[in-house]
Parts: structure tokens; C-alpha cells; sequence
């Protein structure tokens, strides 16, 4: 009898235990106390020194900071446009959750999962100021303190088994100063081809959430575990140095998102068995050599007279923007000293087949063209034997892509070369590398004898000199070209030349020289970048926007 009723007890006390922590649970969930009082409400002159300062926090930006703006009109349009954003974000939730979802139906008993209410409620959110920065960068830059109260009716049902559980989202409030960039600008609407967003300080989050009805949020202890939960995640993700990348022009639209991430050596070494296209049984053939999505003329070999097996051993380099998407396109033909030139074939090469730094031989086929279903292509062209190495550009920057926690193991990832170099010790680079100079525009800019003028750039560096169109009648003229020197080695010593010049159709002294600048290649190989405005010398007022930029491979 002692052992049944010991046996009982525990029972008993195995049973009583979850049966009274169960009940204990849903009244204190569903229970709503009766000494909630109304909060009294006094004039900000009869409040004392404490609370004032309490209450500091709760102050518009554009009171307490000079340089935020307040922009009331902003939140009445925001206000009557609510309705129709909370539709269309919905949808995007929606569409967004839908996949997600999906790939947890049939695991661990889940036999669906989908959302029963998805609104926002009828509260937008608020802008309590907007603090826009000057930047000599090709971007635009704001950070709006944002402000949202919402009643949003959210609720999410699983059904698992033969039960069916609910949660619902309530009464969410979040408190956020993001910094929005806007870059680069475009010539192509909307004028920016990417958003960037990232979180100066960490945000206040706030919500309800409710499982079968009951607020579990009101279990002590969970509410503030979740809040600091959730304000660590969201700081990993977005808390500056972070980033949120959205794009929103592509790049073959904007025109001047993709910038060179590398230089492609190309060495045509020779052709073989080409086709006989003179009457005297044989070709003067030489290669044209482009890169797919590049405006730039091609490179052309030099011209072998009558020679069906040439060998040419020439090198070329170009500079290469996107190696997943860009082709590199052989043309062979047979020069004609008068009248067009015949084609003899060509071949393309994806450059996604190269791997870095690693020199690749290949033996290429000549075809007519790139259909393989086009009969003509089974006749035969000849070979062209080719050499191929892509030298992807070094990094100079550590870039965040993940958690902060992540970038630990690799905080010497991105290091630049050129932390290790003495410049003073140095007369001349050893590495290849691309020297972009992109001329922005110029402001007063006028002459003696040419006082409305018509003003081109000339860009110099070493042998070579590039020039910009001519802008007519104008002292603030606005070019926005980009030149590009490959170099394979250069001396530090060395300087980049640029000059503002009108020229006339007519009449006496036709050229007349605005002003120019001269930029150390040695400071742009040790800073990297270089943007600004330079003031023209040998000019009165002159001004001119320059930015130029070194990428070593």
C-alpha cells in the first residue's frame, strides 16, 4: 500500500504541476487588470526639471539640430497616399513570404502556412526631420528620422497536424534613423542607378504578439529578451558600416554604374589554314579584337601580306567591367587596298571561362557567325591560336557584405598593396593597373581674346592624349567624359596634364588656352581616388571638376 500511494503521489505531482502552470498561464495572458489609470496630462511650464529631461528624447530633430529640416508636407502627402501603400506593400510581403513559406510546407508535420489578415492599419509612418549632406561625390545623401505608431492587423496561421495555430502581430512601434544613398546619379530616369541604406544608431522596436489570442509578450522576461534579440539582429545586418544594397537601373541603361574591374592580356599568336580570298591564291589577313558592351574601337594586329598561316606574337590589353556577362570577339579579314575588306571569320571567347591571374592557350575555330545552325558554319575558316590572361583589379577596400561578427576571420581581406610600398623609395610601378580621369565640367572659365568661349578638355598622361567634345558659348561647361590610360608600368614621377581650350571656326587666334592643372600620378597611386575642384592656373577664375582613380592588377 506505501508503494501505490507513493506511486500515486508522484503522479499526482507530475499531473498537478503543467495542469497549474497551463492555468496559471492563460489567466495571467488573458487577463486584464482593473487599476490601469489614465496618465495625467500637464503643460510642458508645470512639468519639473526630471521629467523634462525625460521627455528630451521624444523632441523633433529639427528643434534640437539646426541642420534637420522639417517637412510637414511630406507627411500629409505620405498620409493620403497610405492607402494605397499599404496595398501595394502587402502585396510585396505577400509575394516575397509566399516562396518562403512554401518551403516549409511538409516538413515537421506543417501542412500549410499562409497569411489570414495582412494590413498596415490606417497610421503611416512619420518623418520628424530630414538632414541632407553636401557631398562632393557623385551621390545624393539624407537621413530622415522616421517615427511609426502603426495598428497593423497581421496575422499568420500554421496548421500543423490537425491543430491550427494563429499569431498575430499588434500595435508595432519603431523608432529609425536611416542614412539613404542615392548613387551614382545618371543621365537615365529616376537619375540614380542604386539605393543604399544603412543604420546610424541601433532602432527601437516594439510589438505585440498574440498565439491563439493570448499577448505572449506580457510572460515576464520574454518581452525584453525579444526586443534586445531583434535590435542585435537588425544592428548586424544594417548598423553602419553595414549596408543595404537595392538596385534599381541596369547596368546596360545607366550607362556609368559599371566601372573596369580588371584588364584582359591578349596575345594573338597566329592563324592557320585561312582562307584563300586574292586571285592570286592567297590573303593579307589581319584580327580586329573588342570586348562586348564597349563603345571603344577596336584593336587591330598588323596587316600580313599574302600569308595564309600568319604569325603575329602581339599583345593587347582591355579593360573589362563585368567577366560574367562580357564577350571577347574575333574578326579576321583579308585587307583590300581598295574597296571593303573580305571577312575571313571570327570566333568569341565568354571571358567567365577564365580563370584570375592564370594564362590560358586557346585554339579557335573561325566561323562565319554565332549560329550554330547556320550550314556555313561547317566549312572551314582556319584556326587562330590566342593567349588569354584576366587580371582582375586589387581591392583597396574591405567591404562589408554580412554580419560584423563575419568580417573577424577576415579583417586583413582587402588590405591594399600599397600599405607595403615606400613611394618616396620608388621611381616607377611594376604592377599593371588602369588610370581612369573622368573630367565632371568647369566653372568661369574664359579668355583674354575668347571671352565667351567654346570649351574642350585635353587629357594627358605619358604619350598618350585624349580630348573631350567642344561645348559652344559656354564658361560652365559640363562634359562628364571618362578616359582611360592601361598602363603597363609607368613612372611615379610622372603627371597628369589637363587643359581647358576654346577654339573659333574663324577669324584670328582660333585656339586660346582657358587654364590648366597638372595632378602627380604619384598621389593618385597613393590615395587610390582623387575627387575634387582644382582651381585652373594661368586663369583668372577658372575652376575645373575632376576625378581620377587607379586600379593596379
Amino acid at each position: 500500500m506505501r508503494i501505490l500511494s507513493f506511486l500515486f503521489e508522484i503522479i499526482g505531482f507530475g499531473i498537478g504541476i503543467p495542469i497549474g502552470l497551463l492555468l496559471g498561464f492563460f489567466i495571467f495572458i488573458y487577463s486584464e487588470p482593473d487599476d490601469v489609470k489614465d496618465p495625467i496630462i500637464k503643460p510642458l511650464n508645470e512639468i519639473d526639471t526630471g521629467s523634462l529631461i525625460d521627455l528630451l528624447h521624444e523632441i523633433p530633430p529639427w528643434v534640437k539640430h539646426p541642420d534637420y529640416e522639417r517637412i510637414d508636407w511630406f507627411n500629409k502627402a505620405l498620409y493620403d497616399m497610405w492607402p494605397y501603400l499599404d496595398k501595394a506593400i502587402c502585396g510585396i510581403i505577400r509575394s516575397t513570404a509566399k516562396p518562403i513559406f512554401a518551403e516549409y510546407i511538409g516538413q515537421y508535420q506543417i501542412k500549410s502556412i499562409e497569411f489570414e489578415t495582412l494590413t498596415l492599419g490606417s497610421l503611416p509612418p512619420t518623418v520628424y526631420g530630414m538632414r541632407v549632406h553636401e557631398s562632393n561625390e557623385n551621390e545624393l545623401v539624407f537621413e530622415p528620422a522616421i517615427r511609426w505608431a502603426g495598428n497593423p492587423h497581421i496575422t499568420v496561421v500554421l496548421k500543423l497536424l490537425s491543430f491550427r495555430i494563429s499569431a498575430q502581430l499588434v500595435d508595432v512601434q519603431i523608432f529609425a534613423a536611416p542614412r539613404i544613398i542615392l548613387r551614382p546619379l545618371v543621365p537615365s530616369f529616376p537619375c540614380f542607378a542604386n539605393i543604399t541604406a544603412t543604420l546610424i544608431d541601433k532602432p527601437h522596436v516594439d510589438f505585440g504578439l498574440k498565439i491563439q489570442g493570448g499577448d505572449v509578450m506580457a510572460i515576464p522576461g520574454l518581452y525584453q529578451f525579444v526586443q534586445e534579440f531583434i535590435r542585435r539582429q537588425v544592428a548586424s545586418l544594417y548598423l553602419w558600416p553595414q549596408t543595404l544594397e537595392i538596385p534599381i537601373l541596369d547596368g546596360s541603361l545607366s550607362g556609368a554604374i559599371k566601372k573596369p574591374v580588371g584588364i584582359l592580356h591578349v596575345k594573338v599568336v597566329r592563324a592557320l589554314k585561312l582562307l584563300k580570298m586574292d586571285i592570286i591564291g592567297t590573303s593579307d589577313p589581319y584580327v580586329k579584337i573588342k570586348l562586348s558592351g564597349e563603345r571603344l574601337p577596336s584593336k587591330k594586329t598588323t596587316i600580313k601580306m599574302r600569308n595564309l598561316n600568319p604569325e603575329w606574337n602581339e599583345n593587347f590589353k582591355l579593360t573589362v567591367k563585368d567577366p560574367q556577362s562580357q564577350v571577347l570577339q574575333f574578326h579576321l579579314y583579308d585587307w583590300e587596298q581598295i574597296g571593303t575588306h573580305d571577312f575571313l571569320g571570327m570566333q568569341i571567347v565568354p571571358l567567365k571561362v577564365l580563370a584570375p591571374l592564370e594564362k590560358k592557350e586557346l585554339t579557335l575555330d573561325l566561323v562565319k557567325n554565332t549560329n550554330p545552325y547556320d550550314p556555313q558554319n561547317k566549312k572551314g575558316r582556319g584556326q587562330l591560336v590566342v593567349e588569354l590572361t584576366y587580371n582582375p583589379f586589387i581591392d583597396d577596400n574591405a567591404k562589408y557584405s554580412g554580419p560584423l561578427d563575419a568580417s573577424v576571420a577576415g579583417e586583413n581581406i582587402g588590405r591594399s598593396r600599397k600599405a607595403s610600398i615606400d613611394f618616396s623609395c620608388l621611381s616607377s610601378l611594376e604592377a599593371a593597373g588602369l588610370l581612369s580621369v573622368t573630367v565632371q565640367g568647369a566653372e568661369g572659365v574664359g579668355g583674354k581674346n575668347h571671352t565667351n568661349p567654346n570649351p574642350y578638355c585635353l587629357v594627358s598622361f605619358g604619350s598618350e592624349t585624349k580630348i573631350t567634345k567642344m561645348l559652344r558659348k559656354t564658361q560652365r561647361p559640363s562634359w562628364n567624359e571618362e578616359f582611360q590610360f592601361v598602363l603597363e608600368e609607368a613612372s611615379l614621377k610622372d603627371k597628369i596634364h589637363i587643359e581647358v581650350k576654346s577654339k573659333r571656326r574663324f577669324g584670328f587666334r582660333r585656339y586660346e588656352s582657358l587654364g590648366y592643372i597638372e595632378i602627380s600620378f604619384s598621389d593618385v597611386v597613393h590615395n587610390g581616388r582623387i575627387r575634387g575642384k582644382y582651381n585652373l592656373i594661368n586663369s583668372k577664375n577658372g575652376v575645373l571638376h575632376i576625378e581620377i582613380q587607379w586600379n593596379s592588377t
